[in-house]
């Protein structure tokens, strides 16, 4: 049976099991209130980018905010997917489950990189540190998906040669 856990399966798992409860909590807290859940320590540096750089009036940055954890809690939803299935047997041996976790890691990186940008354009180096180890996490679980081979499809069981392949078709006569 272990022999058809796929290495991007467990590293898919292993990320979801940080990223499924972390960003789901940031954007939670975001969604009960946007702007102070917007300056926690996970996303100060994309609201001191919206504030400084973008200079928002006090409903757009809620909007942003929102956008923010409409995001975060699209990868968490990508990553939970990935996760109900793998637990099935058949889609984890043929790699079904790839699109869910490509899905998740392509949303994810979007987004770290994003702020990871604006934590270093607003000079916030635990942000940018914190930034950049989430998106190194989900770039590496992306270079082992690409340069994992494909899944092998079940072995077909070949039926033994018999006496119907031995015999020669009879043509019919139209008379």
């Amino acid at each position: 049976m272990s022999a058809y856990w796929r290495i991007s399966s467990i590293s898919g798992a292993l990320i979801a099991a940080y990223f499924i409860p972390t960003w789901t909590m940031v954007a939670f807290k975001i969604m009960v209130s946007p702007i102070h859940g917007l300056y926690e320590r996970p996303n100060i540096s994309v609201a001191l980018f919206i504030s400084d750089h973008l200079q928002l009036v006090g409903m757009a940055t809620v909007r942003m905010a929102w956008l923010l954890a409409l995001g975060k809690l699209t990868v968490a939803a990508f990553f939970a997917i990935f996760l109900i299935f793998i637990t099935r047997a058949a889609l984890r041996k043929g790699g079904g489950a790839g699109e869910a976790l490509a899905m998740a890691l392509a949303i994810g990186s979007v987004i770290s990189f994003a702020s990871m940008l604006m934590a270093s354009k607003v000079g916030e180096t635990a942000a940018l540190r914190l930034h950049a180890t989430e998106l190194l996490m989900l770039l590496g679980t992306a270079i082992v998906m690409l340069t994992e081979r494909p899944a092998l499809a079940a072995p077909q069981i070949q039926q033994p040669a018999s006496d119907l392949s031995l015999q020669q078709p009879q043509l019919l006569d139209n008379r």
